[in-house]
């Protein structure tokens, strides 16, 4: 690319128009339309069931955690064979066995643990945020930086109080993504389909 910022609006450039590449997508918009249903789908059962949610993300997330597991220990033993580094593929591998165990058998835990970690998250966040705009000139920005910090730390307290309401909450929020999200990429289906024949 001889050195081109590939976000340069130039030619060859991340968000440069391209025909081909538009015609591609309009060929496909049923693509594209379903995973809008998808994501219209997954907000609505978000947002009216939370809790049958949060219960099936756990297990999904289980089971990744259990295959990758599996998988890692395969890879240390072979390297073992091989006689390259696999201490670290094993540890990882049986880090990774414990962890969906854990949320196979005490699916709560693993629901306070990733609230607790996204609540600490936020507050590292807010506190970071907050020092930053005390940084800040007041003509760029200061207060907005000031109310981003603060509503970060209230928040991530607010999670570490009430983990498991904050859990419900943080699924609302997943549910209404994916709903304008599936919305738009509905809106956008369309539109190419009836841009396809051009």
């Amino acid at each position: 690319m001889s050195g081109q910022n590939v976000f340069d609006a130039g030619p060859g450039g991340l968000f440069t128009e391209s025909g081909p590449m538009s015609a591609m997508l309009a060929r496909n918009w049923w693509v594209i339309a379903l995973r809008g249903l998808f994501g219209i789908i997954f907000g609505i059962i978000a947002l009216v069931m939370p809790s049958v949610t949060i219960s099936v993300l756990i297990f999904w997330f289980a089971i990744y955690m259990l295959f990758d597991g599996v998988l890692a220990i395969a890879a240390g033993v072979t390297a073992a064979a091989r006689h390259e580094r696999w201490i670290g593929l094993i540890s990882e591998g049986i880090v990774d066995l414990l962890a969906g165990a854990v949320a196979l058998l005490w699916p709560l835990v693993t629901l306070l643990v990733f609230v607790w970690i996204a609540g600490g998250w936020a507050i590292i966040s807010g506190v970071l945020l907050l020092s930053a705009a005390f940084r800040l000139h007041p003509t760029h920005g200061k207060w907005l930086l000031v109310l981003g910090g603060v509503a970060s730390t209230v928040w991530g307290v607010l999670l570490l109080i009430a983990p498991v309401s904050g859990a419900v909450v943080m699924t609302w929020w997943l549910g209404a993504y994916a709903l304008v999200f599936g919305v738009v990429l509905l809106v956008v289906a369309f539109r190419l389909r009836g841009r396809r024949q051009g």
